[in-house]
């Protein structure tokens, strides 16, 4: 198949983006711009596409920010520290962000006459971002089959998978884990702290593999 991945540069979507090639799809890659707390993600992401000879746009859609208020990736909010389960994770919500970059990505595979869009929902973001639900990813495949006439297919392998086993199908498929980029502070090297940080180094404890990361700290 010929598929537009959305791409973020982080390790869901690199993992991915190895795996559809490993099983011989031809793949482009978008990374979007909504004017997120900064661009340490899409910066990885353009390094690791360049590397491998994938084509990688970033999709500057800026001007949305402020639409998109009351997240801590786009506002004046604090990133909260701590795990995915407790309450404060949802302050990093941002507001219909995958139906957004879904749209712009359904958007550019049409218009290449691609087969299909894919994207990096995981078991583990159900509980807090309502748009990895999979009743969302379901209600996303119908609207895309629709919205042009010849249908568009939404790729989602790993909606009922834990990040753990992300990870291991990561390791199996050589993805430079370090050179991912997951923290949503932005700073020189992983915070080790904030939701995402946390749920990255329990992945590679559960999945039993050493964290190439660096978090601030060590």
């Amino acid at each position: 198949m010929r598929i537009v991945l959305i791409h973020s540069g982080g390790l869901d979507s690199t993992v991915l983006l190895y795996k559809l090639r490993a099983d011989g799809h031809e793949v482009r890659c978008l990374g979007v711009d909504y004017g997120q707390r900064h661009r340490r993600e899409l910066d990885a992401g353009q390094a690791i596409c360049h590397d491998l000879g994938v084509e990688y746009r970033i999709a500057d859609l800026r001007g949305l920010r402020p639409l998109l208020a009351g997240s801590a990736l786009t506002d004046d909010v604090p990133v909260p520290d701590g795990h995915y389960t407790d309450e404060t994770m949802k302050a990093t919500i941002v507001p219909n962000r995958n139906m957004i970059m879904l749209s712009a990505a359904i958007g550019w595979a049409v218009s290449l006459r691609y087969d299909a869009v894919a994207y990096a929902a995981h078991a583990g973001d159900h509980t807090i971002y309502p748009d990895c639900r999979p009743a969302f990813v379901e209600a996303v495949r119908s609207a895309a089959r629709l919205c042009d006439w010849r249908p568009i297919e939404l790729i989602t392998p790993f909606v009922d998978q834990a990040k753990a086993d992300i990870v291991r199908i990561g390791a199996g498929l050589g993805v430079p884990f370090e050179r991912t980029w997951s923290c949503y502070k932005g700073g020189q090297v992983h915070c080790g702290t904030c939701g995402t940080c946390v749920e990255r180094r329990e992945a590679f404890e559960k999945a039993g593999l050493a964290d190439p990361t660096v978090y601030s700290g060590q």
